[in-house]
């Protein structure tokens, strides 16, 4: 499993999104999950499912210390005193002794936000998270939170896939040195995984539409995705995005530009709609530490449909 190292944590690429599962299915599926090969495992108080995360982990017999585990503190417990209180709270129903990365899950925008970096300070010097971040941060907030906390923030956890733009927002994080962890990696309504171009891809490369859009999280450079599925055979399939086929085979960029990409280009294609410059699907090795530029890229370009939020650059409102 390769990791983003970001402020001293290591995170896995690819973890386990565990929204909307409960009870027995969640504590099996984490359990086959880790029998896999995951490592990463994440959850939320509202989720109502800790304690089924807990259950998974135990049941596995995957050491604890080889498992990254994230939960977070919904919004309206951020307040000092509430944010610890319900800290612990999820570790009792984890039933762990801490937490690697606790998250406020959002901001509340009538909860100063300085004494919430405060709190979630004093969890991490309790012992309680090894390490914290933000989830749902917006550029402007995610700068403040990072000024205010005297721990190095890890995470900024946001919805991101190839049609949800959050370029201001990798960039903000890439500066801060944290990781962009990506929930709901493949999109909404499954339209995503129907583009020509990803199914075009898939098949050069012999691997399914939904592992080239996870394929395409991971090799940016401290991008974690963390897809959810209540389907085991969907497990093996979404980790096995680390080793692609590359034909010998030149692509063109456009039709009719008279230009061409071979599996040596470096190039990072983009597309711009709606005054925005968005990535395009781009295929490449792995980044050791994803700290660099691989080698073996190969580029497709993708026709990517902004989405326009208004919460904030590509923030939505409270819900996963």
């Amino acid at each position: 499993m390769h990791n983003v190292i970001v402020n001293g944590a290591a995170i896995p690429v690819i973890g386990l999104g565990t929204y909307t599962l409960k009870g027995e299915v969640c504590s099996e599926l984490i359990a086959h999950a880790l029998s896999l090969g995951y490592r990463h495992v994440d959850t939320a108080s509202i989720y109502d499912n800790e304690g089924a995360v807990g259950e998974g982990l135990r049941f596995s017999g995957v050491p604890r210390d080889e498992v990254f585990v994230i939960t977070k503190v919904w919004y309206s417990d951020i307040a000092p005193g509430d944010l610890e209180r319900s800290a612990e709270e999820s570790l009792r129903r984890l039933g762990l002794n801490a937490v690697d990365l606790l998250l406020i899950h959002w901001p509340h925008p009538e909860i100063p936000l300085a004494g919430s970096i405060k709190a979630l300070n004093a969890v991490r010097d309790s012992g309680m998270a090894q390490y914290i971040g933000g989830s749902n941060f917006p550029t402007g907030l995610l700068s403040d939170a990072a000024c205010l906390s005297n721990a190095p923030l890890v995470a900024n956890q946001v919805e991101y896939y190839p049609y949800l733009d959050q370029t201001r927002v990798h960039a903000a994080c890439r500066a801060a040195g944290m990781a962009m962890v990506a929930y709901s990696p493949l999109g909404r309504g499954g339209t995503l995984l129907e583009e020509a171009v990803i199914r075009e891809a898939a098949k050069l490369h012999l691997k399914s539409p939904v592992q080239i859009v996870l394929r395409w999280h991971v090799q940016q450079a401290g991008v974690v995705a963390i897809p959810r599925t209540e389907r085991k055979e969907r497990l093996a399939e979404n980790i096995d995005v680390f080793v692609l086929i590359f034909p010998v085979r030149r692509w063109p960029l456009s039709r009719g530009s008279g230009r061409a990409i071979c599996a040596s280009t470096l190039t990072k294609v983009t597309t711009r709609q709606n005054g925005i410059c968005l990535p395009s699907i781009f295929f490449a090795g792995i980044p050791d530490g994803q700290t660099g530029v691989a080698r073996d890229a190969i580029t497709v370009p993708l026709t990517i449909r902004a989405i326009h939020c208004t919460n904030g650059p590509g923030i939505r409102m409270p819900g996963g």
